[in-house]
């Protein structure tokens, strides 16, 4: 399972015209699933995610929490976080579970994140032609990959 968590000031999603997500001060959050994907992964990935400090505080050190700055998420599924560019210039996606395997994994790691931060939680639509609108703060972004923090 793989994590990209973008700092924003403001993020939405976006299908036909129509907003389906949207959130103010918080991260923007895509999420791709691979192979041997199950709850307990989903379950350690939820921990770490909501323990990341990567808010500044008073003296901009990054410190704070998600809960310290009462941020929101807005989750939006992303097979691309798999795709392998290591040969040719095509990118394959053989490494990301297929959408029928990750459809269900996605909706459990939504499920668990509202029941973690009720309201707080804002998400994209599974498999939709998305636009995904964000102001980036600082940037600031971070991978996190489940099989390089725990093998």
């Amino acid at each position: 399972m793989r994590l990209l968590i973008q700092e924003c000031l403001q993020g939405k999603v976006v299908i036909d015209g129509k907003t389906v997500g949207e959130i103010g001060r918080g991260e923007v959050v895509l999420v791709g699933f691979t192979t041997g994907d199950d709850e307990k992964i989903i379950d350690r990935m939820i921990d770490k995610l909501l323990k990341l400090r990567i808010f500044a505080d008073e003296n901009g050190k990054t410190n704070l929490s998600l809960a310290d700055i009462d941020g929101k998420l807005l989750l939006v599924s992303q097979f691309t976080l798999y795709a392998d560019l290591s040969s040719g210039n095509r990118p394959s996606f053989v490494k990301a579970l297929p959408g029928s395997q990750s459809e269900p994994l996605f909706g459990l790691f939504a499920k668990k994140m509202d029941e973690r931060m009720p309201g707080k939680i804002e998400k994209g639509v599974f498999g939709a032609d998305m636009k995904v609108h964000l102001i980036n703060d600082g940037p600031f972004t971070v991978l996190l990959d489940s099989k390089e923090l725990w093998g």
